[in-house]
């Protein structure tokens, strides 16, 4: 069966802010030092996939410059565009309908635009398990990373113990923990962290859209109904944005586990979910004082600190475990400790009014 990649890149970046804009959200940046988040994104698909079958699901705001830096990657008429944020659930299921009445049915593997994995590899090898299950099974394939250390900013998968074979019936799916919880997690061997990379196919996930969130199921069939008809982009328009927002976490696989549609292939390289600025030492080695220092910067008795310059000179000087951002327009201070609360700084700009600075 054919394979299809689909990458979701229609999120704001709001906790890389002042770096990330409306205009140049995160999944635009370069902040490996190799490529833009996005076309490294597309590169691990292409193991897998064929150029011609890789979408992306982006928002409407965003689509002709995501176009524009992936045009030698990814036809412009797979630039799938959001007319508004409704999260993951309805995202996925515009990709899907997009495959089955275009395209056929297939296999989709959905992967974020804002991981960083080095290992492409072995991440092609657990791709190619997923597959196997999926066309096998009939049924929803999640990813899972096999945690190094008891996180508590990822979620948890608890598999059911079989160490004997690589892919595993889901049990239930866990919100981030506490400290203690991830520590127990850990300890039992029975759980995995949640990746947000999935594997099905286009119709069983609809199905299952069917099954647990009938809504929104019909909202996507009412997209389904008028594509390739002159009115596909007005019905679009006008479906999209009335869908219910929620994740398909919540929608789909939660309720789908309970019932045993789910399985888990544990990845085992390293991984990372770049989602804000204490996560940089993921991209980029420390300095002796556990630094990361990008651009023109002088830190002076300085440790623990992110400094990322565009233009200007950052200097510091006896300050510890600090971000500091500079760019054209705007300069970040906060804790490291703070960084998940940058998005309130946006927030607070969107209600003053400040749209030159989003």
């Amino acid at each position: 069966m054919k394979c299809f990649g689909v990458v979701m890149a229609g999120g704001g970046g709001t906790r890389f802010w002042p770096l990330s804009r409306q205009s140049l959200p995160k999944q635009m940046l370069n902040l490996t030092g190799n490529d833009l988040m996005i076309n490294e994104a597309v590169d691990r698909l292409n193991r897998m996939v064929h150029k011609e079958d890789i979408f992306i699901v982006t928002s409407a705001l965003q689509a002709e410059a995501i176009a524009q830096a992936t045009d030698e990657r990814v036809q412009r008429d797979h630039i799938l565009a959001e007319p508004s944020a409704r999260n993951t659930a309805a995202c996925i299921g515009y990709a899907a309908i997009e495959i089955l009445e275009k395209y056929g049915d297939g296999v989709m593997i959905i992967t974020p635009s804002d991981h960083y994995i080095q290992d492409v590899d072995a991440l092609t090898r657990t791709f190619e398990k997923a597959v196997e299950a999926a066309e096998k099974e009939n049924k929803l394939v999640t990813i899972g990373i096999k945690p190094t250390f008891p996180s508590t900013g990822f979620g948890y998968i608890k598999q059911k113990a079989n160490d004997a074979i690589p892919v595993k019936e889901v049990l239930e799916f866990k919100e981030k923990p506490d400290a203690e919880t991830a520590q127990k997690y850990i300890a039992s061997g029975e759980y995995v962290w949640n990746s947000g990379m999935f594997v099905w196919k286009a119709s069983v996930i609809l199905e299952q859209f069917q099954k647990h969130i009938p809504d929104i199921y019909e909202d996507i069939r009412k997209i389904g109904a008028a594509l390739n008809t002159p009115e596909e982009q007005g019905t679009i328009q006008s479906v999209y944005s009335e869908i219910r927002r929620i994740s398909v976490d919540y929608a789909i696989l939660e309720p789908a586990s309970r019932l045993g549609d789910v399985l888990v292939v544990a990845g085992d390289f390293p991984w990372s979910d770049i989602g804000s600025w204490d996560m940089m030492d993921q991209l980029h080695e420390p300095d002796q004082n556990n630094n990361i220092l990008i651009g023109d910067t002088l830190a002076l008795q300085t440790k623990g600190c992110v400094c990322y310059s565009t233009k200007k000179l950052i200097a510091t000087y006896d300050v510890e475990n600090l971000v500091v951002v500079e760019t054209d327009d705007a300069i970040l201070v906060c804790s490291r400790e703070s960084v998940q609360q940058v998005r309130e700084i946006v927030l607070k700009l969107e209600e003053a009014g400040r749209s030159e600075l989003l």
